[in-house]
């Protein structure tokens, strides 16, 4: 039997190679799997990684944080660490390059969404080729606009092309917490699942894309993306349309009312962000 080669690790992200072919990305970010400068410069070498290799095949995102795949952006980081990021090859800001990039791979990518897929993780979610969710613990949103924010990772390019004007506008203007069973009647994600059957769907899903042939994966997934994928005009303004926000009076206000109700800590506003979000304007 094959023994994982842990080819990649840190204490937050890891990289470990279950096959030549097949890899898992597993964000270890506790408590709440908060994602700031530093993941998203660790990522970005993780999907170098992925472009460069020769051998990997498939690749699935997952989380070893109970209740959180991957939530928000770091908010108490100094922005000037996000700003001295160099852009990436795409000619975009960090985190949107790095998710473009992962789009384009010549590498079919999968999330495993268990706990909550919120802000940057909802849009590493729409930016993998198929994501399948935990029907019980599954939570996705763009909550941004609830706290006077633009959501900055290519949502509103991603999310019409994936279930229509309607009810993306739904998801990114409620700001609201969107259940697993919802999103799969919506297009968010291919399927959710039982708790119990997401991981051994998603592996026997990976094992077999992984035991087909390269070349024929790259070519058919170029060619859907031909007709799916946003072009980066369309996703470089919400990044400057995010950080525009940040300094919005009206966004800081926003942000510091949840932060004085426990944002950014373990506890109910982050288990329960989308309510909050339609409490604070009141």
């Amino acid at each position: 039997m094959n023994r994982p080669e842990r080819a990649f690790a840190s204490q937050e992200i890891r990289l470990e190679r279950r096959l030549p072919s097949y890899w898992r990305v597993t964000f270890d970010l506790p408590p709440v799997n908060i994602f700031g400068p530093k993941e998203t410069l660790r990522l970005g070498e993780i999907i170098t990684a992925i472009e460069q290799d020769e051998q990997v095949k498939v690749v699935v995102f997952d989380s070893n944080v109970d209740g959180f795949f991957v939530t928000h952006y770091d908010f108490l980081a100094p922005l000037e660490e996000s700003a001295k990021i160099p852009p990436g090859p795409t000619g975009l800001q960090a985190l949107p390059d790095m998710l473009v990039r992962l789009s384009r791979a010549p590498v079919v990518s999968i999330a495993s969404i268990r706990g909550r897929a919120t802000g940057v993780g909802s849009e590493l979610v729409l930016a993998s080729d198929m994501r399948f969710a935990s029907r019980e613990k599954a939570i996705l949103s763009q909550w941004e606009v609830g706290a006077g924010l633009v959501p900055g990772g290519g949502p509103m390019a991603r999310l019409p092309r994936l279930m229509g004007r309607g009810r993306a506008l739904e998801i990114l203007l409620s700001a609201d917490d969107i259940d697993g069973d919802l999103a799969e009647r919506y297009g968010y994600v291919n399927r959710s699942l039982p708790d119990v059957e997401l991981d051994g769907f998603v592996d026997a899903l990976a094992m077999r894309i992984a035991s087909f042939d390269k070349q024929a994966i790259a070519d058919t997934k170029r060619l859907v993306d031909v007709a799916s994928l946003p072009p980066d005009a369309e996703i470089k303004p919400e990044w400057d349309a995010f950080i525009a926000a940040l300094g919005r009076p009206a966004s800081q206000k926003r942000i510091k009312a949840l932060m004085d109700r426990g944002f950014h800590r373990p506890g109910d506003v982050e288990n329960r962000l989308g309510f909050y979000v339609g409490q604070i304007g009141g």
